[in-house]
């Protein structure tokens, strides 16, 4: 069973940084996409960063020149480093990944969230 681990998240002031990680176990051979997404209190969950296997990224207006997404195909990880935190970056950020093979293939699966807080 493939599971994504998420793992970074906190409290920071704003202008902080944090840098959030998600690890998928299980038995993996590729993943084509792995993102982050974050759903604010109150707020539909809204896509913040993607990045393929070939390391193509996409993200958000709201977050261009402040987050970076990076993975590491041969960890099955992927990470996004927040810098120049706001408050209204505060919610609950989930780790997505898109298109796994392993023993079977899933077209999503979804990590658990971890909650970021950032105070004015």
């Amino acid at each position: 069973q493939v599971q994504l681990v998420e793992s970074g998240g906190g409290q920071v002031q704003a202008g902080g940084s944090l840098r959030l990680s998600c690890a998928a176990s299980g038995m993996i051979f590729s993943i084509n996409v792995m993102g982050w997404y974050r759903q604010a209190p109150g707020k539909q969950r809204e896509l913040v960063a993607g990045i393929t296997s070939s390391g193509t990224t996409g993200y958000a207006d709201s977050v261009k020149g402040r987050f970076t997404i990076s993975r590491d195909n041969a960890k099955n990880t992927v990470y996004l480093q927040m810098n120049s935190l706001k408050p209204e970056d505060t919610a609950v950020y989930y780790c997505n990944a898109e298109g796994v093979v392993g023993y079977r293939y899933l077209e999503e699966v979804w990590g658990q969230g971890t909650l970021v807080t950032v105070s004015s």
